[in-house]
């Protein structure tokens, strides 16, 4: 199995295709599979990677508190590993949020950004603010096979269908593991640079995504240039409850890139 060494874990990661290099990163609780439409679109003209995110799918975790840091500094560590010097970085929710921080602490490695109901902080305002604590308590206290559960149960009343993924991203974690990455991810904090990203900009929003629909007005206006577009009847898991839209916004997207 395809495995990058970084020096605190052993990351995996699958790759498929040739061309311009897209990262594609999965959300929380999630692992690569998530990308499965993108991949099988997408590599048919570009190198498309893949990867599970430290404390996900295939990828461990170290002992200790989870630096938020780490996560884009794996990122990066990926694309040395694999001796790309610059790539189109896409994700969703957590992974969007990894991707947004590599775009602005690694401004020369990253082409473009595609980011799917991502969110750009935890304190956007007095109820994310009272909530983030509140959250942290409760999966603590509950069993991570209910936590599994009731997240399964909010992404995908769209698409029934997707529980199964996010199921078997449950499955890869320990307890323990979910607690200290989730607390790493709930740390992500990019409000005040969002200004800081430079390269070209594509923002999909699920119009039926309630969890971050906060976000996303706010998210566009501090990213200069960034082009932003609701994507029909599709929920937090954007890229699986439409993926012929989300295709289809980045396929334009990526060519204008090469115009």
């Amino acid at each position: 199995m395809p495995f990058i060494e970084l020096d605190d874990i052993r990351l995996y990661y699958e790759e498929h295709g040739k061309g311009d290099a897209i990262i594609f990163t999965h959300g929380n609780s999630l692992f690569h599979g998530q990308w499965q439409p993108q991949v099988e679109e997408f590599s048919k003209t570009h190198r498309v990677i893949v990867w599970d995110v430290r404390g996900h799918g295939k990828t461990g975790l170290p002992p200790g508190p989870l630096d938020p840091e780490s996560f884009s500094r794996d990122l990066i560590g990926l694309l040395d590993g694999l001796k790309i010097d610059k790539a189109v970085l896409c994700g969703l929710s957590m992974g969007g949020h990894i991707s947004l921080q590599a775009a602005v602490h690694y401004p020369d490695r990253v082409r473009a950004l595609v980011l799917i109901g991502t969110p750009f902080t935890n304190s956007f305002n007095w109820f994310e603010t009272l909530t983030v604590p509140i959250n942290l308590l409760s999966v603590r206290l509950m069993p991570l096979e209910l936590t599994g559960k009731l997240t399964a149960d909010a992404v995908s009343k769209i698409t029934p269908s997707t529980r199964g993924i996010v199921e078997q991203g449950f499955g890869f974690m320990t307890h323990d593991q979910f607690l200290r990455q989730w607390a790493g991810n709930l740390r992500l904090e990019t409000k005040h640079e969002l200004h800081k990203v430079q390269c070209p900009t594509l923002i999909l929003h699920g119009e039926k995504d309630a969890l971050v629909a906060r976000q996303q007005k706010a998210l566009a206006a501090g990213i200069a240039g960034a082009e932003f577009y609701s994507i029909a009847g599709a929920g937090h898991l954007t890229n699986l409850d439409n993926p012929q839209a989300v295709n289809q916004r980045m396929r334009g997207f990526l060519q204008k890139l090469k115009a």
